[in-house]
């Protein structure tokens, strides 16, 4: 294997990577646990699957994660928790967690603020300022009217990210699973969908704001128990 430990650079990435795996995992165990243990009957747990695979998550990994999210193996329970707080110049930022430790997760979260400028506060103090949203994002060889594919599976908005050619589907909450069983008909490839929160209310920042609010997110992100950040920014 060579002497990795020598090198700060690879430790540092190996680190990160094992950090990825974790997280991946938990997804996993949380959806087997949710859904049950069978990719083709709970499609949660197959996306969830796929993300671990497109990161080169080893397959035992992969098994051990769905055996203790349907109870085959002993594990602690993972809760998914949110946390609501604001960050330099009046941001409002939402972390959504999964843990198996809510009092150290809590802690960690609410540090990450105090060390960024920010403050981690009750339930419900930031959340006004978004919208509670489906988000299904999908791939397809062929879209001649990206639009007219999101009135056809009943979505509000679709965004395109040029870089991958990845579409994101906007909904109402409720409508999660139709969004993403029509875009599977139509020939979509679908490998996100879940609740997400759109900003309705934006902070305008300047650009040495906006790193002030970046350095915050991106510590919260590297949490090993974040899961998922929003923020009230462009």
């Amino acid at each position: 294997m060579g002497k990795s430990w020598k090198n700060p650079f690879k430790v540092a990435q190996a680190q990160k990577k094992g950090q990825i795996f974790t997280k991946l995992a938990r997804e996993i165990q949380v959806s087997a646990k949710l859904g049950g243990g069978d990719p083709d009957a709970n499609s949660r747990l197959k996306m969830a699957i796929n993300a671990a695979r497109e990161q080169s998550c080893p397959k035992d990994t992969i098994e051990r994660a769905i055996k203790k999210g349907t109870g085959e193996l002993d594990a602690g329970i993972i809760e998914e928790l949110t946390y609501e707080g604001y960050g330099p110049h009046g941001v409002g930022v939402i972390v959504e967690c999964q843990t198996d430790n809510r009092n150290r997760t809590a802690s960690e979260i609410r540090s990450i603020f105090g060390k960024n400028g920010g403050n981690m506060g009750e339930s419900g103090c930031v959340s006004w300022m978004f919208q509670r949203t489906s988000l299904i994002e999908g791939k397809k060889d062929r879209v001649s009217d990206p639009e007219e594919e999101a009135i056809e599976v009943g979505a509000n908005e679709v965004d395109e990210n040029k870089e991958n050619n990845i579409y994101s589907f906007y909904g109402a909450p409720e409508d999660l699973d139709s969004i993403r069983s029509a875009l599977q008909e139509r020939g979509w490839e679908v490998n996100a969908a879940e609740l997400s929160y759109i900003p309705t209310n934006i902070t305008d920042l300047s650009d040495e704001q906006l790193a002030d609010v970046t350095k915050l997110l991106d510590s919260l992100e590297e949490n090993d128990d974040s899961h998922r950040v929003y923020a009230t920014i462009k």
